[in-house]
């Protein structure tokens, strides 16, 4: 079984597949909640900025079958390739990696139990959460709300 850690070496190559350039550190984004506000819809301010939650199956990224990149609503950072996208059945779109060095990941302990937030790795977003139960070739499902991504055809 991969780690966490793991997966941004090994499955670097799905950038290149998608044409992705990966993350550059050095890129942060940092804004005031007035200017987060004026950018997003309120659905999105709560989920990217508050760590909030969609309802499962209302996103339409969530059926998304083209080839292309799911890229942060909230400053365009390329995140997850389509090749790493599979339907987990949760209501969310899933991947089973992200891009290399695209999202940031913490111990989240809301609502009673300990999972592992993801978060975007430029403006800190919070996209979704990532648990053990994926399939291979990483184990991992990268469980992400649809307002917080957009979506880039190939």
């Amino acid at each position: 079984m991969f780690t966490r850690r793991e997966t941004f070496g090994l499955f670097g190559y799905a950038a290149l597949l998608a044409g992705a350039s990966p993350a550059r550190a050095d890129d942060k984004l940092v804004r005031s909640d007035a200017e987060w506000r004026k950018l997003l819809t309120p659905d999105q301010f709560e989920i990217l900025r508050r760590d909030g939650t969609e309802q499962p199956f209302t996103s339409p990224l969530l059926h998304e079958k083209r080839k292309g990149i799911f890229a942060c609503a909230g400053c365009d950072l390329d995140l997850y390739s389509s090749d790493t996208k599979y339907d987990s059945g949760t209501g969310w779109p899933s991947f089973w990696a992200p891009l290399p060095h695209a999202v940031n990941e913490r111990e989240d302990r809301s609502l009673g139990m300990i999972r592992t937030a993801v978060s975007c790795r430029r403006c800190d977003g919070h996209l979704g959460h990532v648990f053990n139960d994926g399939p291979k070739p990483t184990g991992l499902r990268y469980c992400m709300n649809g307002l917080a991504l957009k979506f880039k055809a190939a």
